[in-house]
Protein backbone atom coordinates (compact mmCIF):
# COMPACT_ATOMS: atom_id res chain seq x y z
CA UNK A 1 0.00 0.00 0.00
CA UNK A 2 1.42 3.38 -1.12
CA UNK A 3 1.29 6.25 1.36
CA UNK A 4 1.27 9.97 0.59
CA UNK A 5 4.78 10.28 2.01
CA UNK A 6 6.02 7.76 -0.60
CA UNK A 7 6.64 5.11 2.03
CA UNK A 8 4.91 1.76 1.63
CA UNK A 9 3.37 -0.30 4.44
CA UNK A 10 4.91 -3.73 3.80
CA UNK A 11 2.39 -6.08 2.22
CA UNK A 12 3.77 -8.94 4.30
CA UNK A 13 2.81 -7.05 7.48
CA UNK A 14 -0.71 -6.33 6.20
CA UNK A 15 -1.24 -9.97 5.27
CA UNK A 16 0.05 -11.16 8.66
CA UNK A 17 -2.41 -8.86 10.43
CA UNK A 18 -5.46 -9.99 8.46
CA UNK A 19 -6.17 -12.90 10.78
CA UNK A 20 -5.84 -10.92 14.01
CA UNK A 21 -8.92 -9.71 15.83
CA UNK A 22 -9.79 -6.07 15.27
CA UNK A 23 -7.58 -5.51 12.24
CA UNK A 24 -9.38 -3.77 9.38
CA UNK A 25 -7.09 -3.37 6.40
CA UNK A 26 -8.84 -0.46 4.68
CA UNK A 27 -9.19 1.69 7.79
CA UNK A 28 -5.67 0.82 8.92
CA UNK A 29 -4.15 1.94 5.61
CA UNK A 30 -6.31 5.05 5.41
CA UNK A 31 -5.27 6.33 8.82
CA UNK A 32 -1.63 5.98 7.82
CA UNK A 33 -2.30 7.70 4.48
CA UNK A 34 -3.96 10.61 6.29
CA UNK A 35 -0.82 11.03 8.38
CA UNK A 36 -2.65 12.94 11.13
CA UNK A 37 -0.41 13.52 14.13
CA UNK A 38 -1.78 13.12 17.65
CA UNK A 39 -0.11 14.97 20.49
CA UNK A 40 -0.79 14.01 24.10
CA UNK A 41 0.67 14.94 27.47
CA UNK A 42 0.42 13.61 31.00
CA UNK A 43 0.29 16.13 33.83
CA UNK A 44 2.45 15.89 36.92
CA UNK A 45 -0.13 15.80 39.74
CA UNK A 46 2.45 16.96 42.29
CA UNK A 47 3.68 19.99 40.37
CA UNK A 48 1.16 22.32 38.79
CA UNK A 49 1.51 26.03 37.95
CA UNK A 50 -0.40 28.77 39.71
CA UNK A 51 -2.72 29.49 36.75
CA UNK A 52 -6.27 28.24 37.17
CA UNK A 53 -6.41 25.12 34.99
CA UNK A 54 -4.28 23.12 32.50
CA UNK A 55 -6.38 24.51 29.65
CA UNK A 56 -5.05 27.97 30.48
CA UNK A 57 -1.48 26.97 29.59
CA UNK A 58 -1.88 24.00 27.22
CA UNK A 59 -4.14 23.73 24.14
CA UNK A 60 -6.14 20.84 25.64
CA UNK A 61 -8.74 19.15 23.45
CA UNK A 62 -9.92 16.24 25.62
CA UNK A 63 -8.85 13.75 28.29
CA UNK A 64 -7.17 10.44 27.52
CA UNK A 65 -9.98 8.12 28.71
CA UNK A 66 -7.75 5.43 30.26
CA UNK A 67 -5.49 7.80 32.22
CA UNK A 68 -6.87 10.51 34.54
CA UNK A 69 -3.85 12.80 34.08
CA UNK A 70 -3.51 12.31 30.31
CA UNK A 71 -4.77 14.84 27.76
CA UNK A 72 -4.90 15.18 23.98
CA UNK A 73 -3.86 18.55 22.59
CA UNK A 74 -5.57 20.43 19.76
CA UNK A 75 -2.17 21.16 18.23
CA UNK A 76 1.48 20.52 18.96
CA UNK A 77 3.00 23.59 20.62
CA UNK A 78 6.72 24.30 20.87
CA UNK A 79 7.49 22.33 24.02
CA UNK A 80 11.10 23.46 23.85
CA UNK A 81 9.96 27.06 24.30
CA UNK A 82 7.58 26.32 27.18
CA UNK A 83 9.22 26.89 30.59
CA UNK A 84 6.54 24.73 32.25
CA UNK A 85 7.71 21.74 30.20
CA UNK A 86 11.28 22.20 31.50
CA UNK A 87 9.95 22.61 35.03
CA UNK A 88 8.38 19.13 34.94
CA UNK A 89 4.72 20.11 35.16
CA UNK A 90 3.89 17.68 32.35
CA UNK A 91 5.45 14.99 30.18
CA UNK A 92 4.87 14.57 26.45
CA UNK A 93 3.78 10.94 26.19
CA UNK A 94 2.02 8.89 23.54
CA UNK A 95 -1.55 8.25 24.68
CA UNK A 96 -1.63 4.50 24.03
CA UNK A 97 1.28 3.90 26.42
CA UNK A 98 -0.67 5.66 29.19
CA UNK A 99 -2.83 2.52 29.30
CA UNK A 100 -0.25 1.41 31.87
CA UNK A 101 -2.13 3.54 34.42
CA UNK A 102 -5.34 1.61 33.78
CA UNK A 103 -3.61 -1.74 34.24
CA UNK A 104 -2.00 -0.59 37.48
CA UNK A 105 -5.25 0.79 38.84
CA UNK A 106 -7.15 -2.43 38.16
CA UNK A 107 -4.53 -5.02 39.12
CA UNK A 108 -2.39 -3.63 41.96
CA UNK A 109 -5.21 -2.88 44.38
CA UNK A 110 -4.04 0.74 44.50
CA UNK A 111 -5.54 3.89 43.09
CA UNK A 112 -2.63 6.14 42.22
CA UNK A 113 -4.03 8.77 44.58
CA UNK A 114 -2.88 12.19 43.46
CA UNK A 115 -1.08 14.53 45.80
CA UNK A 116 -3.69 17.05 46.83
CA UNK A 117 -6.60 14.62 46.81
CA UNK A 118 -8.35 14.13 50.11
CA UNK A 119 -8.47 10.74 51.79
CA UNK A 120 -12.24 10.82 51.27
CA UNK A 121 -11.78 11.28 47.51
CA UNK A 122 -9.52 8.24 47.11
CA UNK A 123 -8.51 5.06 48.90
CA UNK A 124 -5.48 5.11 51.14
CA UNK A 125 -2.60 3.07 49.85
CA UNK A 126 -2.37 -0.29 51.67
CA UNK A 127 0.39 -0.53 54.27
CA UNK A 128 2.39 -2.96 52.13
CA UNK A 129 2.48 -0.39 49.32
CA UNK A 130 4.99 1.68 51.31
CA UNK A 131 7.62 -0.67 49.95
CA UNK A 132 5.95 -1.63 46.69
CA UNK A 133 9.05 -2.29 44.61
CA UNK A 134 8.78 -1.56 40.91
CA UNK A 135 11.24 -2.04 38.03
CA UNK A 136 10.83 -0.19 34.75
CA UNK A 137 13.25 -2.30 32.77
CA UNK A 138 13.59 -0.37 29.50
CA UNK A 139 12.89 3.05 30.89
CA UNK A 140 14.34 5.83 28.71
CA UNK A 141 13.31 8.49 28.00
CA UNK A 142 11.12 8.30 31.11
CA UNK A 143 7.43 8.33 30.19
CA UNK A 144 6.49 5.13 31.98
CA UNK A 145 8.92 5.77 34.86
CA UNK A 146 7.40 9.15 35.64
CA UNK A 147 3.93 7.60 35.41
CA UNK A 148 5.01 4.90 37.88
CA UNK A 149 6.49 7.54 40.18
CA UNK A 150 3.16 9.39 40.22
CA UNK A 151 1.07 6.23 40.64
CA UNK A 152 3.21 4.89 43.52
CA UNK A 153 4.07 8.09 45.43
CA UNK A 154 5.38 6.02 48.36
CA UNK A 155 6.83 3.10 46.44
CA UNK A 156 10.39 2.26 45.43
CA UNK A 157 10.82 2.80 41.70
CA UNK A 158 13.87 1.52 39.82
CA UNK A 159 14.17 2.90 36.28
CA UNK A 160 16.73 1.05 34.20
CA UNK A 161 18.22 1.90 30.82
CA UNK A 162 20.96 -0.20 29.23
CA UNK A 163 22.21 2.48 26.80
CA UNK A 164 24.42 5.01 28.58
CA UNK A 165 23.42 8.09 26.57
CA UNK A 166 19.73 7.32 26.97
CA UNK A 167 20.25 6.79 30.70
CA UNK A 168 21.44 10.41 30.94
CA UNK A 169 18.18 11.59 29.34
CA UNK A 170 16.26 9.39 31.78
CA UNK A 171 18.05 10.99 34.75
CA UNK A 172 17.22 14.47 33.46
CA UNK A 173 13.53 13.77 32.90
CA UNK A 174 13.05 12.13 36.29
CA UNK A 175 14.90 14.94 38.05
CA UNK A 176 12.48 17.40 36.42
CA UNK A 177 9.54 15.27 37.57
CA UNK A 178 10.61 16.15 41.11
CA UNK A 179 10.30 12.83 42.95
CA UNK A 180 13.04 11.43 45.18
CA UNK A 181 11.81 7.82 45.49
CA UNK A 182 13.24 6.79 42.09
CA UNK A 183 16.60 5.10 41.43
CA UNK A 184 18.06 5.15 37.91
CA UNK A 185 20.27 2.21 36.92
CA UNK A 186 22.32 1.66 33.77
CA UNK A 187 22.49 -2.13 33.43
CA UNK A 188 21.78 -5.10 31.20
CA UNK A 189 18.69 -7.07 32.34
CA UNK A 190 20.91 -10.04 33.27
CA UNK A 191 22.65 -7.90 35.93
CA UNK A 192 19.48 -7.93 38.06
CA UNK A 193 19.50 -11.72 38.56
CA UNK A 194 21.37 -11.67 41.92
CA UNK A 195 18.42 -9.78 43.45
CA UNK A 196 16.08 -12.74 42.91
CA UNK A 197 12.34 -12.58 43.76
CA UNK A 198 12.66 -8.91 44.60
CA UNK A 199 10.22 -6.78 42.62
CA UNK A 200 6.45 -6.65 43.11
CA UNK A 201 6.02 -5.29 39.60
CA UNK A 202 8.17 -5.29 36.46
CA UNK A 203 7.32 -3.18 33.43
CA UNK A 204 9.05 -4.46 30.29
CA UNK A 205 8.41 -2.14 27.36
CA UNK A 206 10.49 -4.35 25.12
CA UNK A 207 12.63 -3.19 22.18
CA UNK A 208 10.67 -4.09 19.07
CA UNK A 209 10.41 -3.76 15.29
CA UNK A 210 8.47 -0.49 15.66
CA UNK A 211 5.57 -0.93 13.25
CA UNK A 212 3.27 0.79 15.72
CA UNK A 213 5.18 4.02 15.05
CA UNK A 214 4.61 4.02 11.26
CA UNK A 215 2.11 6.88 11.40
CA UNK A 216 4.14 8.96 13.84
CA UNK A 217 7.48 8.23 12.18
CA UNK A 218 7.14 7.18 8.51
CA UNK A 219 10.92 6.64 8.36
CA UNK A 220 10.36 3.57 10.53
CA UNK A 221 8.67 1.88 7.58
CA UNK A 222 11.96 1.68 5.72
CA UNK A 223 13.62 0.03 8.70
CA UNK A 224 10.97 -2.69 9.10
CA UNK A 225 11.47 -6.24 7.86
CA UNK A 226 10.23 -9.72 8.69
CA UNK A 227 13.80 -10.64 9.61
CA UNK A 228 13.92 -7.79 12.12
CA UNK A 229 10.63 -8.95 13.64
CA UNK A 230 12.17 -12.36 14.33
CA UNK A 231 15.37 -10.82 15.72
CA UNK A 232 13.31 -8.62 18.03
CA UNK A 233 11.27 -11.61 19.18
CA UNK A 234 14.48 -13.45 20.11
CA UNK A 235 15.77 -10.38 21.95
CA UNK A 236 12.47 -10.08 23.82
CA UNK A 237 12.74 -13.71 24.91
CA UNK A 238 16.25 -13.15 26.24
CA UNK A 239 15.13 -10.06 28.17
CA UNK A 240 12.18 -11.85 29.78
CA UNK A 241 14.31 -14.90 30.63
CA UNK A 242 16.87 -12.66 32.31
CA UNK A 243 14.36 -10.70 34.35
CA UNK A 244 11.86 -13.42 35.30
CA UNK A 245 13.86 -14.62 38.36
CA UNK A 246 13.73 -11.09 39.83
CA UNK A 247 9.92 -11.02 40.02
CA UNK A 248 8.30 -12.06 43.31
CA UNK A 249 5.70 -14.77 43.62
CA UNK A 250 2.34 -13.14 42.83
CA UNK A 251 4.24 -10.23 41.29
CA UNK A 252 3.03 -8.68 38.04
CA UNK A 253 4.88 -8.54 34.73
CA UNK A 254 3.53 -5.89 32.36
CA UNK A 255 4.78 -6.58 28.87
CA UNK A 256 4.37 -4.11 26.01
CA UNK A 257 5.65 -3.28 22.53
CA UNK A 258 4.99 -0.68 19.84
CA UNK A 259 4.73 -3.47 17.26
CA UNK A 260 1.74 -4.97 15.45
CA UNK A 261 3.51 -8.27 14.75
CA UNK A 262 1.98 -11.33 16.39
CA UNK A 263 5.47 -12.84 16.85
CA UNK A 264 6.35 -10.02 19.25
CA UNK A 265 2.99 -9.92 21.01
CA UNK A 266 0.56 -12.84 21.34
CA UNK A 267 3.20 -15.42 20.45
CA UNK A 268 5.45 -13.95 23.14
CA UNK A 269 2.69 -14.45 25.72
CA UNK A 270 2.42 -18.13 24.81
CA UNK A 271 6.19 -18.48 24.95
CA UNK A 272 6.35 -16.88 28.41
CA UNK A 273 3.60 -19.09 29.81
CA UNK A 274 5.24 -22.18 28.28
CA UNK A 275 8.64 -21.37 29.74
CA UNK A 276 7.78 -19.90 33.13
CA UNK A 277 5.25 -20.02 35.95
CA UNK A 278 3.12 -17.18 34.66
CA UNK A 279 -0.61 -16.74 34.22
CA UNK A 280 -2.58 -14.16 32.27
CA UNK A 281 -4.35 -11.25 33.99
CA UNK A 282 -7.29 -9.47 32.36
CA UNK A 283 -7.79 -5.71 32.26
CA UNK A 284 -11.35 -4.44 31.81
CA UNK A 285 -11.65 -2.21 28.74
CA UNK A 286 -14.47 0.21 27.94
CA UNK A 287 -15.71 -0.58 24.38
CA UNK A 288 -15.82 3.15 23.64
CA UNK A 289 -12.03 3.35 23.97
CA UNK A 290 -11.54 1.42 20.73
CA UNK A 291 -8.97 -0.95 22.26
CA UNK A 292 -9.11 -4.50 20.91
CA UNK A 293 -8.89 -7.35 23.45
CA UNK A 294 -7.10 -10.32 21.86
CA UNK A 295 -6.01 -13.79 22.99
CA UNK A 296 -2.90 -15.83 22.33
CA UNK A 297 -3.40 -19.01 20.33
CA UNK A 298 -2.29 -21.66 22.83
CA UNK A 299 -2.93 -20.34 26.34
CA UNK A 300 -5.61 -17.76 25.49
CA UNK A 301 -3.62 -15.11 27.34
CA UNK A 302 -5.25 -11.68 27.17
CA UNK A 303 -3.57 -8.88 25.27
CA UNK A 304 -4.64 -5.37 24.32
CA UNK A 305 -4.06 -3.97 20.84
CA UNK A 306 -4.22 -0.31 19.85
CA UNK A 307 -4.93 0.25 16.16
CA UNK A 308 -4.74 3.97 15.24
CA UNK A 309 -7.92 3.74 13.14
CA UNK A 310 -9.84 2.55 16.22
CA UNK A 311 -8.16 3.76 19.43
CA UNK A 312 -7.03 7.36 19.73
CA UNK A 313 -3.31 6.70 19.87
CA UNK A 314 -0.44 5.06 18.03
CA UNK A 315 0.07 1.33 17.52
CA UNK A 316 0.66 -0.42 20.83
CA UNK A 317 0.31 -3.80 22.55
CA UNK A 318 0.16 -4.55 26.27
CA UNK A 319 -0.44 -7.63 28.40
CA UNK A 320 -0.20 -8.45 32.11
CA UNK A 321 0.98 -11.73 33.62
CA UNK A 322 1.25 -12.88 37.24
CA UNK A 323 4.05 -15.06 38.58
CA UNK A 324 2.68 -18.11 40.37
CA UNK A 325 5.80 -19.39 42.14
CA UNK A 326 8.94 -18.13 43.83
CA UNK A 327 11.00 -18.41 46.99
CA UNK A 328 12.23 -15.46 49.08
CA UNK A 329 15.92 -14.65 48.83
CA UNK A 330 18.03 -13.94 51.89
CA UNK A 331 20.38 -11.04 51.31
CA UNK A 332 23.72 -10.39 52.92
CA UNK A 333 23.23 -6.87 54.18
CA UNK A 334 26.06 -4.51 53.38
CA UNK A 335 25.70 -0.80 53.93
CA UNK A 336 28.14 0.45 51.32
CA UNK A 337 26.67 3.95 51.26
CA UNK A 338 28.68 6.85 52.62
CA UNK A 339 26.57 8.48 55.31
CA UNK A 340 26.37 12.24 55.64
CA UNK A 341 27.70 13.67 58.91
CA UNK A 342 25.47 15.17 61.59
CA UNK A 343 26.75 18.63 60.67
CA UNK A 344 25.97 18.08 57.00
CA UNK A 345 22.49 16.79 57.82
CA UNK A 346 21.81 19.76 60.09
CA UNK A 347 22.83 22.15 57.30
CA UNK A 348 20.76 20.58 54.53
CA UNK A 349 17.74 20.19 56.80
CA UNK A 350 17.29 23.97 56.65
CA UNK A 351 16.56 23.64 52.92
CA UNK A 352 14.08 20.73 53.07
CA UNK A 353 10.48 20.30 54.08
CA UNK A 354 9.52 18.08 56.99
CA UNK A 355 6.92 15.91 55.26
CA UNK A 356 8.67 12.57 55.78
CA UNK A 357 11.64 10.78 57.35
CA UNK A 358 14.71 10.64 55.14
CA UNK A 359 18.24 9.38 55.15
CA UNK A 360 21.21 11.28 53.77
CA UNK A 361 24.20 9.82 51.99
CA UNK A 362 27.04 11.07 49.84
CA UNK A 363 28.44 10.51 46.39
CA UNK A 364 31.90 12.03 46.59
CA UNK A 365 31.03 15.44 48.08
CA UNK A 366 27.44 15.58 46.85
CA UNK A 367 24.79 15.08 49.55
CA UNK A 368 21.67 13.15 48.52
CA UNK A 369 18.36 12.53 50.26
CA UNK A 370 16.00 9.55 49.93
CA UNK A 371 13.06 8.18 51.94
CA UNK A 372 14.32 6.54 55.14
CA UNK A 373 12.52 3.28 54.29
CA UNK A 374 14.65 2.94 51.14
CA UNK A 375 18.05 2.90 52.83
CA UNK A 376 18.55 -0.89 52.74
CA UNK A 377 17.11 -1.14 49.24
CA UNK A 378 19.48 1.45 47.78
CA UNK A 379 22.42 -0.18 49.56
CA UNK A 380 21.40 -3.57 48.11
CA UNK A 381 21.16 -2.21 44.57
CA UNK A 382 24.53 -0.52 44.99
CA UNK A 383 26.10 -3.95 45.59
CA UNK A 384 24.98 -5.35 42.24
CA UNK A 385 24.14 -2.51 39.86
CA UNK A 386 25.49 0.73 38.43
CA UNK A 387 23.41 3.54 39.92
CA UNK A 388 23.12 6.72 37.87
CA UNK A 389 20.74 8.42 40.29
CA UNK A 390 19.38 7.62 43.73
CA UNK A 391 17.20 9.88 45.81
CA UNK A 392 17.49 13.58 45.08
CA UNK A 393 20.71 15.58 44.96
CA UNK A 394 20.61 18.29 47.63
CA UNK A 395 24.00 19.96 47.20
CA UNK A 396 27.57 20.20 48.46
CA UNK A 397 29.01 21.98 51.46
CA UNK A 398 31.45 24.82 51.01
CA UNK A 399 32.66 25.51 54.49
CA UNK A 400 29.49 25.66 56.56
CA UNK A 401 27.29 26.77 53.66
CA UNK A 402 25.35 24.65 51.23
CA UNK A 403 25.83 25.06 47.50
CA UNK A 404 22.40 23.78 46.38
CA UNK A 405 22.17 21.34 43.49
CA UNK A 406 19.90 22.11 40.55
CA UNK A 407 17.88 18.99 41.33
CA UNK A 408 16.94 20.40 44.73
CA UNK A 409 15.15 23.32 43.08
CA UNK A 410 13.06 20.88 41.02
CA UNK A 411 12.48 18.42 43.86
CA UNK A 412 9.35 18.12 45.95
CA UNK A 413 11.71 17.89 48.94
CA UNK A 414 12.53 21.57 48.96
CA UNK A 415 11.15 23.71 51.75
CA UNK A 416 8.58 26.30 50.82
CA UNK A 417 9.43 29.92 51.53
CA UNK A 418 13.06 29.93 50.40
CA UNK A 419 14.11 33.12 48.56
CA UNK A 420 12.56 33.20 45.09
CA UNK A 421 11.89 35.57 42.23
CA UNK A 422 8.99 35.37 39.75
CA UNK A 423 9.87 35.98 36.10
CA UNK A 424 7.94 36.40 32.86
CA UNK A 425 8.17 33.96 29.96
CA UNK A 426 10.89 35.86 28.09
CA UNK A 427 13.12 36.00 31.17
CA UNK A 428 12.39 32.35 31.94
CA UNK A 429 13.55 31.32 28.47
CA UNK A 430 16.70 33.43 28.80
CA UNK A 431 17.38 31.63 32.06
CA UNK A 432 16.78 28.21 30.46
CA UNK A 433 19.21 29.16 27.67
CA UNK A 434 21.76 29.82 30.44
CA UNK A 435 22.15 33.43 29.39
CA UNK A 436 22.32 36.56 31.48
CA UNK A 437 19.03 37.34 33.13
CA UNK A 438 17.76 40.68 34.30
CA UNK A 439 16.41 39.90 37.74
CA UNK A 440 15.65 42.41 40.45
CA UNK A 441 15.74 40.89 43.91
CA UNK A 442 16.08 42.48 47.32
CA UNK A 443 17.51 39.19 48.63
CA UNK A 444 21.18 38.48 48.02
CA UNK A 445 22.51 34.96 47.65
CA UNK A 446 20.85 31.76 46.39
CA UNK A 447 17.46 32.50 44.84
CA UNK A 448 14.96 30.26 43.04
CA UNK A 449 13.74 31.37 39.63
CA UNK A 450 10.00 30.72 39.34
CA UNK A 451 7.66 30.86 36.38
CA UNK A 452 3.92 30.71 37.03
CA UNK A 453 4.69 29.58 40.57
CA UNK A 454 6.84 26.60 39.49
CA UNK A 455 10.58 26.34 40.16
CA UNK A 456 13.00 26.44 37.22
CA UNK A 457 16.33 26.47 39.07
CA UNK A 458 18.86 28.60 40.92
CA UNK A 459 20.54 31.93 40.44
CA UNK A 460 22.93 33.59 42.83
CA UNK A 461 22.25 37.27 43.34
CA UNK A 462 25.47 39.21 43.95
CA UNK A 463 26.19 42.94 44.12
CA UNK A 464 25.94 44.21 40.55
CA UNK A 465 25.26 40.86 38.85
CA UNK A 466 23.24 37.67 38.82
CA UNK A 467 24.93 34.31 38.18
CA UNK A 468 22.85 31.78 36.23
CA UNK A 469 23.27 28.23 37.60
CA UNK A 470 21.10 26.36 35.11
CA UNK A 471 22.93 23.15 34.06
CA UNK A 472 24.85 23.76 30.85
CA UNK A 473 24.01 20.30 29.48
CA UNK A 474 20.27 21.01 29.86
CA UNK A 475 20.22 24.46 28.30
CA UNK A 476 17.85 25.36 25.46
CA UNK A 477 19.74 25.89 22.21
CA UNK A 478 16.69 27.02 20.22
CA UNK A 479 16.12 30.78 19.91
Amino acid sequence: MQLKNNNIIPESLLKALEGIRGFEREGFVQVHEAGAQLTSVRLNPAKQPSVAAPGDWLPIESQVPWCPTGYYLKERPSFTLDPLFHAGTYYVQEASSMFLWQALQQLTGQTGRHIGQSAEAAQHLPDQSLQYKVLDLCAAPGGKSSLLASFFPEGFIVANEVIRTRAAILVENLAKWGTHHVVVTNNDPAHFKPLGNYFDLIVADAPCSGSGMFRKDPAAIGEWSEENVMLCSQRQQRIIADIYPVLKENGLLIYSTCSYSKEENEDMLDWMINEFDLESCAVAVDPQWGIETVESDKHHAAGYRFYPNKAKGEGFFMAVLRKTSGNPVRYVKKNNLTAATKQEIATVANWLNEDAERFFFKQNELILAAPAVQKEHIALLQQHLYLRKAGAAVGTLKGKDLVPDHELALSLLMKAGLPSVAVDKETALQYLRKKEVNITSVVKGWTIVQYEGVNLGWVKVLPGRVNNYYPVEWRILKE
